[in-house]
């Protein structure tokens, strides 16, 4: 599909993917292996990215955001995948935590952390994984009790990415005593949490298979005390917002395998190109054209597939089971297509400075996060 420009591509997105891909292959790569023994990217490099246009693009400018849309991060996140592992969690603090505070947060708190997310000073995660619940979220135990003008929170969240250097976590909770008496008591409260605040605690950056700069951390609050203006939305209104920002969450976990997947099949081409054996280019035996041919062609309709999905989420319309295909379908497509170019670089394939190693081990998360994909499959299914 070398010659394949999606359907949502404009000029004005063009122009930023060359920004970002000059900015990715400058600053980043050259940096990833400093990245995954730390654990975590510098804060450097996320005020180099803010002063480059590259965080939030979809803030306004009464925010003092370029005033973009879905659209710019999905074109951002697409060359951070081309460029490096997915060890950057810019698309957490650009496409998760800045649209809830868009979407549901007071025009105080849009003036109060917008810019400086915007700039990359303030670095925003949202911790809803608990170490008894994942992808069931209603089984979160994390607790906030309101004490006047302020919530007391008790809770141990886990996985949470930017845990290690976020300076604003939107934590979910279930409030011990919330206004409304006849409230679903396991209704869902989001309200931020500014990491310089008493109770509030983080564990080591948690050490994984793949994804080792990605900085993923535990992060406890003991009797953390916060304003109740910090509270994000309505009381109990949080499994609804959490709800409607899937979709988004979930495409862009989509771009990423579609990225790595097309990424796996040209170093594997080339590879397969150059090595020899038997005497002859690997490329030239059957098995691996065959192989190669199958790869491809699941690469292709991955593609189409997410430019259908981004055409929708741009024009509005990317509903919760579709988004849920994108996951499931696509993250599948990205493990079986590394899966098999791997076996083609034999011994080299489970080497760490192969890149293909690396994504091999970056990938299997995918089908995790974001909601596992048998729960996607049974999101599908009740729509049938």
């Amino acid at each position: 599909m070398t010659d394949y420009i999606s359907p949502w591509m404009t000029d004005e997105l063009k122009a930023l993917r060359d920004v970002a891909r000059q900015f990715f292959e400058r600053e980043a790569a050259p940096r990833m292996a400093e990245w995954s023994e730390q654990r975590y990217v510098d804060r450097d490099f996320w005020l180099q990215a803010g002063e480059l246009g590259l965080l939030c693009p979809t803030v306004p400018e009464e925010y003092g955001g370029p005033g973009g849309n879905i659209l710019h991060q999905v074109v951002i996140t697409q060359e951070q995948s081309r460029a490096v592992e997915k060890g950057w969690g810019n698309n957490v603090h650009s496409g998760v935590v800045t649209d809830y505070i868009l979407k549901y947060g007071t025009e105080e708190q849009r003036l109060k952390w917008l810019p400086s997310m915007i700039g990359g000073r303030i670095i925003g995660a949202i911790a809803m994984t608990e170490p008894n619940a994942g992808s069931d979220v209603r089984a979160m135990t994390g607790k906030a009790r309101r004490e006047g003008d302020e919530y007391v929170i008790n809770a141990a969240k886990t996985f949470i990415t930017n845990g290690q250097t976020a300076d604003l976590v939107i934590v979910a909770v279930k409030l011990e005593n919330p206004e409304d008496s006849d409230a679903d008591p396991k209704a869902i409260t989001l309200i931020a949490v500014e990491a310089d605040r008493p109770g509030f605690s983080r564990g080591a950056p948690l050490r994984k298979i793949g994804q080792h700069a990605a900085d993923t951390s535990e992060l406890f609050f003991t009797d953390c005390r916060v304003p109740v203006a910090n509270r994000i939305g309505a009381e109990g209104a949080g499994f609804p917002a959490l709800m409607t920002q899937m979709p988004q969450e979930r495409l862009i976990l989509a771009v990423n395998a579609v990225v790595q997947t097309e990424k796996a099949l040209q170093l594997t081409l080339e590879y397969t190109k150059d090595r020899k054996v038997f005497g002859k280019p690997l490329y030239q035996q059957q098995n691996t054209r065959f192989v190669l041919a199958e790869c491809a062609t699941l690469a292709k309709a991955a593609r189409l597939f997410l430019d259908h999905c981004i055409v929708a989420i741009g024009e509005g319309r990317l509903d919760n089971e579709t988004a849920a295909m994108a996951k499931w379908w696509l993250s599948d497509v990205q493990c079986k297509v590394l899966d098999e170019c791997v076996q083609l670089f034999g011994g080299y394939g489970y080497m760490e400075e192969y890149p293909i190693a690396r994504m091999y081990a970056d990938s299997r998360v995918q089908k995790v996060y974001g909601g596992a994909n048998e729960i996607m499959k049974e999101i599908i299914a009740r729509t049938l």
